[in-house]
C-alpha cells in the first residue's frame, strides 16, 4: 500500500556529497494524513532534508514544519500548533536489522527501505506523527472541566482519592 505522502528518492539517483531536498503536502495529502493521525486538520506540512549515502546506507537530516488542529483531550475543543521539529534518521536497507540497543539522544532513528529507495515523505510523516502533542489541551479546559463537575487534584476532599492525595502531600 502506497502511504498518503510518498516521495521516494532512488539511492543510486544520489551523488558524492549528497542533495537537499525540500518537499510539501498537497491538500489530499494533507487530509489523509490528517484523517490517520486523528487530527481536525492538517493545514501546512513540509520538510527540507539533505540527504548523503554511505554505502548501503542513506542519511537524512533535515526540518520539518507543520500546522496542525488537535482535539483538546479534555473538551474537544479545537487546540492549534505549529511544529518545527529537527529530524536526522538513517535508512538500512530491509533484512539487514540492527539489534535492540539503548539510544542516546544524538542517536539516529532507523528505518528499514527496500527496492532501492526511500520513502522521504512517509519518514517525514512518521516523524510528523512522533512530534504531535499526545495530551493537547485548550486555555479553558480547566474551566470547561470544572463546570462539568471534575474536581481538580487540589479539590479533593473526601473518598479514595482524597486519601491518595494525603499519602502524596506525606512524600
Amino acid at each position: 500500500m502506497t502511504p498518503e505522502f510518498s516521495r521516494p528518492v532512488r539511492i543510486d539517483a544520489l551523488g558524492e556529497g549528497g542533495r537537499t531536498l525540500s518537499i510539501e503536502a498537497d491538500d489530499k495529502e494533507r487530509a489523509a494524513l490528517a484523517a490517520r493521525f486523528g487530527l481536525i486538520a492538517l493545514d501546512a506540512l513540509s520538510a527540507e532534508a539533505t540527504l548523503r549515502r554511505e554505502a548501503d546506507l542513506l542519511f537524512a537530516e533535515g526540518r520539518i514544519k507543520a500546522s496542525v488542529m488537535q482535539a483538546c483531550v479534555a473538551s474537544g475543543v479545537p487546540v492549534p500548533a505549529t511544529i518545527e521539529e529537527p529530524f536526522t534518521l538513517r535508512f538500512v536497507p530491509e533484512g539487514e536489522g540492527i539489534e535492540e540497543i539503548e539510544l542516546d539522544a544524538e542517536d539516529f532513528d532507523t528505518i528499514d527501505y527496500a527496492g532501492g529507495a526511500i520513502d522521504l515523505g512517509e519518514a517525514v510523516a512518521e516523524t510528523l506523527a512522533l512530534s504531535l502533542d499526545p495530551f493537547p489541551r485548550s486555555p479553558d479546559a480547566d474551566a470547561i472541566l470544572k463546570a462539568a463537575g471534575v474536581l481538580s487534584e487540589d479539590e479533593v476532599v473526601s473518598g479514595p482519592f482524597a486519601a491518595l492525595k494525603a499519602l502524596k502531600d506525606k512524600l
